[in-house]
């Protein structure tokens, strides 16, 4: 299936479900307000029917000199499809025309699939960090997720 890379909009959230809770989307909404102002760049790899399958930010605040990646996620249903790589490559080249010549992201401990990919794709491991961020849960309460996050990089 043919797919193209563009930024994620506001009027693609409604179709952004499958990527997490109406807490997680409202953050995502957050940080397309950021993308305006160019503290971040938020992609989407979207069908033909211009719907996004696979969706992440990019802040460069977090690190001077790098692009930090994160909220990656892939739609269940097409993950092992190549649009993750598709989606990190876009955002590798995004960071590389701002003049930034590092990627960072942090992927959970327990994530081994996706740090997988991240080496497949050039990341190293240089440490890792605690971590937390809200997450609602199936009852819809807000709760404190803390997790340990492996902290990796890439050379562009």
């Amino acid at each position: 299936m043919p797919v193209r890379v563009r930024d994620l909009l506001p009027r693609d959230l409604p179709a952004c479900t499958w990527s997490g809770s109406a807490h997680h989307l409202r953050q995502v909404e957050r940080e397309l307000a950021r993308a305006s102002a160019g503290e971040v760049d938020y992609l989407a790899v979207c069908t033909p029917a211009d719907l996004p399958v696979a969706i992440g930010g990019i802040d460069y605040q977090v690190s001077e000199g790098a692009g930090t990646l994160w909220q990656l996620g892939v739609l269940p249903a097409v993950q092992s499809c190549g649009l993750g790589t598709l989606l990190i490559r876009a955002a590798e080249q995004r960071i590389a025309e701002r003049g930034l010549r590092r990627a960072e992201l942090a992927v959970e401990e327990g994530n081994p699939r996706a740090r997988a990919l991240y080496e497949r794709l050039g990341y190293v491991a240089y440490g890792s960090a605690p971590d937390a961020w809200d997450e609602e849960g199936p009852d819809g309460v807000i709760r404190r997720y803390e997790t340990t996050c492996v902290l990796m990089r890439k050379d562009l």
